[in-house]
């Protein structure tokens, strides 16, 4: 063998960086040689539903690029309360570990696989050099940080300013007819306690606009719910 051959720096395989590119068309518009040089050593991570990818006060290592699957990012209160603050489906990125990674700072939410997910990790050096050196990834990074602020302002206008069950309606609606859904879960996204949202669903069962049996939510009257989800005050 060669010393050419035995020094030759590794390639990431031809598959998945097709698949790479697919999903997330910035890493195509790189040039060759610099998407090579990043993702050299790559591989497709298969990691199952339910595992912590990151966590409140955990370092920042890597950016994840979700080829399949979806991972859920909340924020948890001392209490034990949780908030959903957003969810990473295949081709989007985790806004909270860019800014992290650009930073240099600690992960201030937690990061759990909800669907099992393939991955594929950028190191924090190739993430940096990227932003430092592409402007395509740059913009991209930084378009990442408007949208999501976009989505934030909207979480916090609809904790601060709207009632539980106009937020209840609103999260039932949109999600088809029938929903196999925890009501641990709903209060989880609502930022609330699992008691007062099945409380709030049992005033909803009663006037007729839902039909509750266990882990499965029907809706009955859609109408009705946003009705509820439209009421100022």
């Amino acid at each position: 063998m060669t010393y050419e051959a035995t020094s030759r720096p590794p390639s990431v395989d031809a598959g998945l960086a097709d698949e790479l590119k697919a999903w997330y068309p910035v890493l195509g518009a790189l040039p060759p040689a610099t998407f090579e040089a990043a993702f050299a050593r790559a591989r497709a991570l298969a990691v199952p539903a339910g595992t912590v990818l990151f966590d409140d006060h955990a370092a920042c290592e890597a950016m994840p690029f979700l080829l399949d699957g979806a991972i859920r990012v909340s924020k948890s209160s001392a209490s034990g309360r949780e908030i959903l603050l957003y969810r990473v489906h295949a081709g989007d990125a985790c806004v909270l570990t860019s800014g992290c990674l650009i930073g240099r700072t600690a992960y201030a939410a937690r990061g759990v696989v909800e669907r099992e997910a393939r991955l594929v990790f950028l190191p924090e050096g190739a993430f940096r050099q990227l932003v430092a050196t592409q402007e395509c990834f740059r913009t991209y990074v930084f378009a990442l940080f408007s949208a999501r602020l976009g989505d934030m302002m909207a979480l916090v206008e609809a904790v601060a300013f709207r009632r539980l069950d106009q937020r209840l309606a609103a999260l039932l609606l949109g999600r088809g007819r029938v929903l196999q859904v925890t009501h641990q879960s709903i209060a989880d996204e609502l930022g609330s306690v699992r008691e007062i949202v099945t409380r709030l669903l049992h005033h909803l069962a009663d006037d007729g606009l839902v039909r509750l049996s266990r882990e499965r939510i029907e809706i009955v009257d859609p109408e009705g719910l946003r009705r509820i989800a439209a009421t100022s005050g």
